[in-house]
């Protein structure tokens, strides 16, 4: 998984769970559950990699299972938590997300197991940047950064650095931002890593677009895209398509952009990830409202719209943010 070979990955999943229900091995379940779990996530497909996870946590037993942490590397309940947040943030369960990220970070430190605290403090950064907290995710990644130093662990190090770098693009030093995100991005590939790589590309595209560098954002998210073509991690693939929409709207390619717009919709709608169709729909509802087509504009948005029973403040701010940006 980690080597982005996400296909082989998923054939090993489904082996060990064939496996260990042959065998009733509970244990082999639990590791079983949790590594379909972080996988299919990435892939995109939310709500069963949600439906693997809850089962760890309702098969995961603390007397039998105490020995899966120094085995696996990772503690399965607390990864297991970890990735839920992720998952419930995609599928537009914003608020149940960010409620458990708190207590997972403390029981990884109670459970004093540093792998399985790094694991917690990058997915928790990791929601926090996709929410748009730079303050909340600044202080993960330094949290983050902190363990992985203090227990040498290089592959950690370079995810909460690639954070760090995002919130000095945030807070407007985007030349040393830059400079964080190209190195650490290149620190996390020199472990052999290739899993998350679109979505690390897609911050500096980011940070390039407000240095105003768009053909240079282009290029990056092009590179994200064949990634997810050639990897098939696809959890981002939406608002990679939405993004690169956004740029080639400022360029003026009118059509383009509501391809790429419409693409997103797609995608986010076939792995029922709300989060990402509302963000998709709030930008195809700016573009139709820029062309004077309102009420085409609110027919888009309206049904997303009322899907939410949560997070309406967050809701609010996508569609704020959306109109906010520059067309």
């Amino acid at each position: 998984m980690i080597r982005g070979e996400l296909d082989l990955a998923q054939r090993f999943d489904e082996d060990l769970l064939r496996l260990s229900h042959q065998r009733n091995d509970s244990a082999g379940l639990v590791l079983g559950h949790l590594s379909s779990g972080r996988t299919l996530m990435s892939v995109g497909r939310f709500a069963s990699s949600r439906t693997h996870l809850e089962e760890v946590l309702a098969l995961y037993d603390p007397v039998c299972h105490r020995s899966l942490a120094h085995q696996a590397g990772l503690h399965p309940q607390v990864v297991s938590l970890a990735f839920l947040e992720i998952d419930l943030f995609c599928l537009g369960f914003p608020d149940q997300a960010l409620a458990r990220s708190d207590a997972t970070i403390t029981e990884a430190r109670r459970l004093a197991h540093p792998p399985s605290l790094a694991v917690s403090l990058a997915i928790d950064a990791t929601v926090r940047a996709l929410v748009g907290d730079s303050a909340a995710a600044r202080e993960r990644a330094d949290q983050l950064i902190a363990v992985a130093t203090e227990q040498s662990f290089p592959f950690w190090r370079a995810q909460g650095t690639i954070y760090r770098g995002w919130v000095k693009v945030k807070n407007s030093d985007v030349a040393e931002g830059i400079s964080l995100l190209r190195s650490a991005s290149a620190a996390w590939r020199a472990t052999g890593a290739e899993v998350w790589m679109p979505y690390h590309i897609a911050l500096l595209a980011g940070a390039y677009e407000i240095a105003g560098q768009i053909e240079e954002a282009l290029i990056l998210l092009d590179d994200a895209l064949q990634i997810v073509e050639r990897t098939g991690e696809r959890w981002f693939a939406a608002e990679l398509n939405r993004h690169k929409g956004q740029l080639l709207l400022r360029h003026g390619q009118t059509k383009a952009a509501e391809e790429l717009y419409r693409k997103a919709l797609n995608i986010a709608e076939e792995q029922e990830a709300k989060l990402w169709e509302l963000r998709a729909a709030v930008s195809l509802t700016q573009l139709r409202r820029d062309q004077g087509r309102q009420a085409e504009a609110r027919g888009l948005l309206a049904p997303i719209n009322a899907w939410f029973t949560e997070g309406v403040r967050h809701a609010r701010s996508e569609r704020s943010k959306s109109a906010a940006r520059p067309a």
